[in-house]
């Protein structure tokens, strides 16, 4: 008889059993909801924090040195006796090593991305493209000491001999390898999200694979290399360890890459590796440089999100 009442035959009342794991399944859900929120807060909290600190802190440092001084002086002499302030040496570096990496990695990293996506196999993209990601996992220390034992020694000085052993083209180039995967990769991904059919289309107009390739897909997908480019540029602006070993560290106003130069970034690792009181102009010259590459990264990938929307092509 127990056996004709179904499932009441235990005593159990399946009505509140599932009602308990509805309860149990809704609490679950509200608590992951809680602990992404809280991840997606304190990533938000973190990035206030540290533009709060570039703030405050440069505004300490402005306070002693006038920021148009600062903008538009051409000299940086911040940790000699007689001390100046002008940051435009310092940008110089910055934009002369991300010139020659932009060079190398542009028209390199996107003529990876058309092979991949255009001209390789699966098989042999499958092999190709992990193969070149593995660049970008290459510790930036050794893309230094690889630019000042091999680059600059092996390869320039037996084409431009009167290059200086810390120079800004070794180390531009370096940072061109660094950054090449990030424009392989992101590109070919923009690249293959093109939709078949307008290759379909352009092959039945009688248009060859280059032409197809090149007047098609690259211009339909647009958006999202140029959105590569700029966060690649980004990526070169913020480097560290690679200019810091291979490019010098004498902030020199000169367009000549055969010469040292040094960057925002280089010069900030300069000062934390030396000794420099807590509170000095000097230490407060940090957070001024800190507070306008921040500005520079910022910018450029607002441009790069402003480039994504504008020109973003909806397919269906």
């Amino acid at each position: 008889m127990a056996r004709e009442l179904g499932g009441n035959w235990s005593g159990h009342d399946p009505t509140k059993i599932d009602l308990t794991g509805k309860r149990n399944r809704r609490l679950s859900e509200q608590l992951i909801r809680f602990v992404l929120m809280a991840c997606a807060g304190l990533s938000i909290v973190t990035t206030v924090g540290i533009v709060l600190i570039l703030l405050f802190e440069a505004l300490r440092f402005f306070a002693e040195v006038p920021i148009w001084d600062f903008l538009t002086g051409t000299e940086w002499t911040a940790l000699f006796s007689e001390k100046q302030f002008g940051v435009l040496p310092l940008v110089a570096g910055t934009l002369m090593i991300t010139a020659i990496a932009m060079v190398v990695a542009l028209p390199l990293g996107l003529m990876c991305a058309i092979y991949l996506s255009e001209y390789a196999s699966e098989r042999t993209r499958s092999m190709l493209k992990p193969t070149l990601e593995l660049l970008a996992g290459v510790p930036t220390i050794v893309y230094g000491y690889f630019a000042l034992t091999f680059i600059t020694p092996q390869i320039l000085k037996r084409i431009v001999p009167e290059v200086d052993p810390l120079n800004s083209l070794a180390a531009g180039i370096a940072v061109g390898i660094l950054v090449l995967p990030l424009v392989a990769s992101l590109s070919e991904d923009a690249l293959r999200a093109v939709p078949l059919s307008l290759r379909e289309a352009a092959y039945g107009l009688g248009g060859t694979k280059r032409e197809v390739a090149l007047q098609i897909v690259v211009p339909a997908a647009f958006s999202g290399v140029m959105a590569s480019f700029i966060l690649a540029t980004s990526r070169a602006v913020g480097e560290t360890m690679v200019v810091a070993i291979a490019n010098g560290g004498r902030p020199n106003l000169t367009w000549d890459a055969r010469e040292g130069m040094q960057t925002m970034t280089a010069y900030i690792v300069a000062v934390f590796s030396g000794d420099v009181v807590y509170g000095s102009i000097e230490y407060l010259s940090l957070f001024a440089v800190g507070l306008l590459l921040f500005v520079i990264t910022l910018t450029m990938n607002f441009i790069s999100q402003w480039i994504s929307a504008r020109f973003r092509e909806e397919y269906q």
